[in-house]
Order: C-alpha cells, then sequence, then structure tokens
C-alpha cells in the first residue's frame, strides 16, 4: 500500500509548480512588512521536505518553536492559497464571477447601489454564456436584496422580472442537483460492488434511473441537465454491461463538450473522464479503429494549455491515457510490447502518490499482473496480484475476487501443486463471501479442481469440454463480466492448441481486422 503523507499543508506546499513557489514568496514580500519570516522560513523547510516529518522540521529550524508550529502551519495555508487565488484568477471562470460578485457587494456597502445593480448584470450575462446557474442565483440574490430594501428605480416590473428569474433558476438548480446526485450514486456503487453480479444487483441499479429527475431532463436542451443525464444512463448502462448503451451515451457525453467547445476548459475534469469512458467503451466492444482514433484525440488534447498548466488535469490524463495504452496491449495481443509501460507507469504512480486514489492505483496493479500473465512471466504477475490481494477490502469487491482468481491461475500455470489446494479453498470462500460466483466461476473451479488427478494426456479434453460450456456464457450479460477480468476463453484456447496466449489473442486480432478491413 503506497505511503501516504497526510499533513495537508505538505501536500499543497510539495503541489505548487515553480512558477506558483515565486509568486507565493513574491506576494509574501509584498503584502507583509517584515515578509513574514518565519511563515517563509517553514515554507522553505517544507518544500525540501521529502516525507513530513515534524521532529525533523522542528530540529532542522530551532527559530520555530513547537507551540508556534499550529498557528504556522495554518497561516502559511492560507497565505499559499490567497496567493494561488491572485495568480489562477484571469484563468478560471469560477473566480473571475466572485471577483465580480465581491466587487459589487462592495460598492452595495458604500451605497452605490447602481453601480452593484450595474455589475451584478455584467455577472450575470457572464454566467449565463459559461452555464454556471448558481452564479445567477446568488447574483438574483443579490438583486432581490437591493430592490427590496431600496428604491432603485431600476427597471418598471422589477419585482415581476426578478421573481420570475429566481424561479426558473431554482428549478434548474434543483434538477441538476438531483440528477448529479443520481449519477454519483451509481459511480458510488460502482467504485464499491463493480459490475451487476446477478438480477438483485441489476434491479438495484436500475431503482436509480426510475427518479423524476430523469423523466423531467428528457427534452432539456441545458448544458449541465444532460452533462449528468447521460451520466448516470452512462455508468447504468457500464454497470448492467449494456456496452452498446454504454458506447451511445459515452459518445454523447463527449458530443456536448464538442458542441460547446469553452465548456472543454471550464468543465476539462468532466470532458476527461468523457474521453476516458468514449475510450473504455470502444474497447469493450472492440471498435479498433474507433479506439485508436479516440486516443489520437486524446493525446492531442493532452498537449493543449488547459493539461498542462494544471496539476490536476496532468495526473487524469496520466491515468486515462496509460489505461488505454495498456488495454490497447489487451486488445492486440501484444502483452511483452506492453511491459515497456511498466518502468514508466511505477514511475509516475511513485510521483503522483499523494494525489492518487487507491481505485486507480487498484487498477493499474491489476492490468500489469494481467500484462505479465499474458506474456508468460506469471511471477512477476503474482507479485502485482499479492499488492492487491493484501490491500484492504473495502472498495472494488470485484477486483479483489478476480485478482484472486487469476492469482490461483497463475500458480496453476507455474505448477505449484502443492499451494492450488489451499488456495482454491481459500478463493472460493472468499469469492462466496462477496457473493461473486457465477456460472463461469464455479465451472472454473470446478475444472481446477479435477486438473490435479489428471495426466497432461487427459487434460486436453477437459479444456476442450471447459471450453465448450463457457463459450456460449459469452454471450450472457450477467455472466460476461467473467470474461471482462479474466480472457479465460483465449487462455483455454491456448492450452488446447499448446500456443502462448497471448499469440492466440494476437490471431483474433489479427483476423477481426482483416474482416473489418473487407466490411469496409
Amino acid at each position: 500500500m503506497p505511503n501516504r503523507s497526510t499533513d495537508a499543508l505538505f501536500q499543497l506546499v510539495q503541489s505548487l509548480e515553480r512558477s506558483e513557489k515565486r509568486n507565493f514568496k513574491l506576494y509574501m514580500t509584498r503584502n507583509t512588512a517584515s515578509g513574514d519570516l518565519k511563515v517563509i522560513q517553514l515554507f522553505d523547510a517544507l518544500e525540501k521536505m521529502k516525507q513530513y516529518d515534524e521532529e525533523q522540521l522542528l530540529v532542522k529550524n530551532p527559530s520555530i518553536q513547537k507551540q508556534q508550529l499550529s498557528n504556522l502551519k495554518a497561516h502559511l495555508y492560507r497565505e499559499i492559497l490567497a496567493s494561488l487565488r491572485l495568480l489562477n484568477q484571469e484563468e478560471n471562470i469560477d473566480l473571475q464571477l466572485h471577483e465580480q460578485l465581491d466587487f459589487a457587494r462592495l460598492l452595495y456597502n458604500k451605497g452605490l447601489y447602481l453601480q452593484s445593480l450595474k455589475i451584478l448584470d455584467r455577472v450575470k450575462d457572464m454566467a449565463r454564456a459559461n452555464n454556471q446557474v448558481t452564479y445567477i442565483l446568488q447574483v438574483l440574490f443579490l438583486e432581490k436584496k437591493i430592490e427590496s430594501l431600496h428604491i432603485t428605480r431600476s427597471m418598471q416590473d422589477r419585482a415581476d422580472k426578478l421573481s420570475s428569474e429566481v424561479d426558473e433558476i431554482n428549478h434548474r438548480v434543483t434538477l441538476i442537483g438531483s440528477l448529479s446526485n443520481v449519477s454519483l450514486q451509481l459511480y458510488s456503487w460502482y467504485i464499491k460492488n463493480g459490475h451487476a453480479r446477478n438480477a438483485e444487483d441489476t434491479a438495484i441499479v436500475d431503482a436509480f434511473l426510475q427518479t423524476e429527475a430523469i423523466q423531467q431532463t428528457q427534452d432539456c436542451k441545458s448544458f449541465y441537465e444532460r452533462l449528468y443525464l447521460y451520466q448516470c444512463y452512462c455508468w447504468h448502462a457500464f454497470i448492467t454491461q449494456n456496452f452498446l448503451g454504454y458506447y451511445r451515451y459515452c459518445q454523447k457525453w463527449v458530443d456536448l463538450f464538442d458542441a460547446d467547445p469553452k465548456m472543454i476548459e471550464i468543465e476539462t475534469a468532466h470532458y476527461i473522464k468523457g474521453l476516458h469512458n468514449l475510450m473504455s467503451a470502444h474497447f469493450d466492444l472492440r471498435n479498433y479503429q474507433k479506439f485508436n482514433d479516440t486516443i489520437h484525440v486524446f493525446e492531442k488534447f493532452i498537449e493543449t494549455p488547459v493539461i498542462q498548466q494544471n496539476r490536476n488535469n496532468l495526473i487524469q490524463t496520466f491515468i486515462y491515457l496509460n489505461i488505454a495504452r495498456l488495454n490497447k496491449h489487451f486488445m492486440e495481443g501484444t502483452f511483452s510490447e506492453g511491459l515497456e509501460l511498466v518502468p514508466y507507469i511505477e514511475e509516475k504512480l511513485a510521483e503522483y502518490e499523494i494525489y492518487m486514489d487507491r481505485h486507480r492505483i487498484l487498477v493499474f496493479y491489476y492490468k500489469i499482473a494481467s500484462l505479465y500473465f499474458g506474456s508468460g512471466d506469471f511471477d512477476k504477475s503474482i507479485d502485482y496480484l499479492n499488492k492487491i490481494i493484501n490491500w484492504k477490502v473495502d472498495l472494488r469487491t470485484d477486483l479483489q475476487c478476480y485478482a484472486r482468481l487469476l492469482h490461483l491461475i497463475a500458480h496453476y500455470e507455474l505448477g505449484n501443486f502443492d499451494l492450488l489446494e489451499y488456495l482454491l479453498k481459500s478463493v472460493y470462500r472468499f469469492m462466496y463471501k462477496m457473493q461473486n460466483l457465477s456460472t463461469v466461476e464455479e465451472k472454473i473451479f470446478g475444472f481446477l479442481r479435477s486438473s490435479f488427478r489428471l495426466s497432461p494426456r487427459q487434460l486436453k479434453p477437459q479444456f476442450e469440454k471447459l471450453l465448450a460450456e463457457l463459450k456460449p456464457l459469452e454471450k450472457s450479460r450477467l455472466e460476461s463480466r467473467a470474461f471482462m477480468y479474466l480472457d479465460i476463453i483465449s487462455w483455454l484456447e491456448s492450452k488446447i492448441n499448446d500456443q502462448h496466449v497471448q499469440n492466440v489473442i494476437r490471431q483474433k486480432y489479427i483476423e477481426a481486422i482483416g474482416r473489418d478491413a473487407k466490411s469496409a
């Protein structure tokens, strides 16, 4: 498990770019008579540290007393945020709108009501142009305050118009809030459980879409309402393994931004996630050309300033681009080539350690383990699978289950039969406890149990029998989840034909590309 520093100030200091550090020093010198020497001294000390260690901090900086440290840290935290706000306010529509609202309030407090109203009109126009509904509501409440307390004579029928606007915006804010709640709850369900395991899971996930908000938004044309609606349908389709529906709503999600390009800069993280999901949808459907085309779009987008000048965007694009690159190797059967990505990914995981959520790290470990398994390096695969297995089970129980199953098969490939009997019981119990045993897994366990007693000559017919039993289950939506995590069909074909598993997958890819070329 990654060693994470939990000190918020240390994380903030370490996240600063060189230009942001320089700006902070200038800000402190400019805004305090003495340059607030102890605060700057604390900043310099934290900047040099690799891991936060309070004892070492106090030893190396004797002028800072232990009883002062808490107040100094709180002061430094506020000052860094203030300097960042000044540096980035021109790049962020939220900060621009906040600043203008502050100006309007200052003018109101000076008794300059008409000047305040003039600024509020501009803020409202800017907010409408950029789909910032909550800011419109803030403007309207300040306008109502001014109109209800002072006679401005600024407009005829002012009360009716303000009341109508507030009703409209309140309705939109409520709808957006409800839709974003459903989207978040669906995503949270997936992070905890993975894909739907059975009809009961499917019914639970279906229920999320039976809300009034979903029905109200069907004919809505506004940006955020449609964004969250598409996300709701996207997560639902993904969880229930309706991959065609997943692709359809991922494409709508991305098209929404393409139709209103300024929103890419305002809601960059949502656009990044939309492109990631679109790449995942093409991967699940084996849309080879569209998958590659979307990776190309994503790579070009990463080179733009909106990504390069924002740490959060850089981290998110690193995650999603490299997941797509690993998926490309899985899809094309080039597992050995894919191993070249591993040192770079490991390096970046260490660099971004304090920013990465555990879910993403688990996904990378599983994909790297699968890469080593596919390339025939079962020992290295087991190393990465152990990192997942030894992690506390509190999210992605599906990954925990399939990591154990792949771990079992890797030991089978290595011929560690002395371990297998114990592992079989352990993994079966774990998957049963997690309610993760489908027909596919039951059949795999049954085969592995019986295979210990079989000679190499007797094994081949059993491999063929298992393949014949599993093949029809690929088309079953509730059974297909097993094939997403383990390409058990290709593994069985490799055992039957005495071939390397990546060669089997590579051949399937070449044949599929040939068919696509003929039908084009």
